[in-house]
């Protein structure tokens, strides 16, 4: 946890005193962040979401934050594709944005890692950094690192640490079936569940295995009749969106009563899905609690402005790290920001974070949360009004999910 006091620690709604006498190069100035993502097809609700967060946020931070700068939201829809994501980046570079969020899909964020590291080499003095809030494939800061680019969420394997970590002291996991979807993300929960299970709970067997087209499936039916036929208890997934809401809905529709251990539960479209029936079955990791009373806040505020939940802490990180960086750099240039951001800690929505130097990963707390009932405060929060909420049971310390990195990190010269 923090040590030593510090000038960026934010609460929601109340202000922020500026380092005092301190001078603020940057004072006054407008940073442009360009939020690129689908706002279309079937992840459009989880889009629209994370939008209205970063706008909602963006609307706060301007209002007070150490480094006195204002903070504005450019969206553009990339459709899911890593080539309009190319194309949206270049937009937004034309437009003079120095800063880009996303964090749906990976093969968008390996598109934006790819182009900047060659932008950003072409065009000193121009260089754009990168924000990614979730996009959790393990490559992204291991073998393709990039000074350019940092993560904001714990990445696949340090989720499925803190899960597995969980789940070996679960005594009703025996059969476990796992079903992702066909891409990155889907491949390493994959892989980690099958050799972090094996390591910590060498008995439980993998009763099946199935791969679904990214955000394509419409009728999840037939998977949930196979896991049926299997025998699993245990259901571990790392889908989204609408591929986790139509799987839940099908797992309810066809009677499948095994528990379900997720990465994106909370997401838009999900906890409607799980409703009642779902109570006490199903399990999320992640790295936002609902009874941290500066997050409790923020989401209260966010649902009575949208009539919509706010579940990614990682929006709010990037506010704060960007907000400490550009007060320790005294400039809002991305080189002297990127330089400033690693090592740097702040406060987040419940504790302290880090960015380690080495990767750029975050290291943070992590949680496992389980579908219940809502009951007395602090576990009153309703989640798209159903009366159910995530409640925390069980709290990882940032050593304890952190993985090694083989990050290799090429810096700008000088640094």
């Amino acid at each position: 946890m923090m040590h030593r006091k510090t000038t960026l620690a934010l609460l929601i709604g109340g202000a922020v005193a500026l380092t005092g006498g301190a001078a603020l190069a940057q004072k006054g100035e407008t940073v442009k962040i360009a939020w690129i993502d689908a706002l279309t097809g079937l992840t459009a609700a989880t889009g629209q979401n994370q939008l209205k967060g970063f706008q909602f946020l963006a609307e706060r931070f301007s209002q007070a934050n150490s480094a006195g700068v204002k903070f504005q939201i450019v969206s553009f829809d990339n459709k899911l594709s890593p080539q309009e994501t190319v194309n949206a980046l270049q937009a937004a570079i034309d437009q003079g944005i120095r800063y880009v969020a996303q964090g749906t899909g990976t093969g968008p964020a390996t598109a934006i890692i790819d182009f900047l590291n060659k932008y950003n080499e072409r065009n000193p003095g121009k260089e754009v950094l990168f924000l990614n809030y979730a996009a959790v494939d393990p490559a992204l800061t291991n073998e393709k690192c990039s000074f350019w680019h940092f993560r904001l969420d714990a990445d696949t394997s340090m989720k499925m640490e803190a899960l597995t970590t969980f789940m070996k002291d679960q005594a009703d996991v025996k059969k476990v079936y796992l079903i992702n979807q066909n891409y990155a993300h889907g491949h390493q929960v994959a892989k980690y569940a099958k050799e972090n299970l094996a390591r910590k709970r060498p008995d439980v067997q993998i009763v099946g295995e199935d791969l679904t087209p990214l955000a394509q499936t419409r009728d999840f039916a037939p998977y949930i009749a196979k896991i049926k036929a299997s025998g699993a208890d245990t259901v571990i997934t790392g889908n989204w969106s609408s591929d986790l809401t139509l799987l839940v809905k099908a797992a309810n529709d066809g009677g499948l009563n095994a528990k379900f251990y997720t990465y994106y539960a909370p997401v838009s479209g999900t906890p409607t899905a799980m409703g009642a029936n779902a109570a006490g079955r199903v399990y999320a990791v992640g790295v936002m609690p609902y009874e941290a009373p500066a997050g409790r806040k923020l989401m209260d505020e966010y649902k009575a402005k949208f009539k919509d939940d706010f579940y990614t802490a990682q929006i709010y990180n990037a506010y704060t790290l960007l907000s400490a960086a550009m007060t320790k750099a005294k400039s809002t240039e991305p080189v002297k920001v990127a330089a400033a951001l690693e090592g740097l800690e702040v406060n987040s929505l419940s504790g302290a974070v880090t960015m380690r130097k080495s990767d750029h990963q975050l290291q943070q707390t992590v949680y496992i949360s389980q579908w219940q009932k809502a009951g007395a405060k602090p576990y009153d929060y309703s989640v798209e009004n159903t009366g159910y909420n995530f409640r925390t049971v069980k709290t990882f310390e940032p050593y304890v999910a952190s993985t090694p990195t083989s990050c290799q990190m090429k810096r700008p010269a000088g640094l």
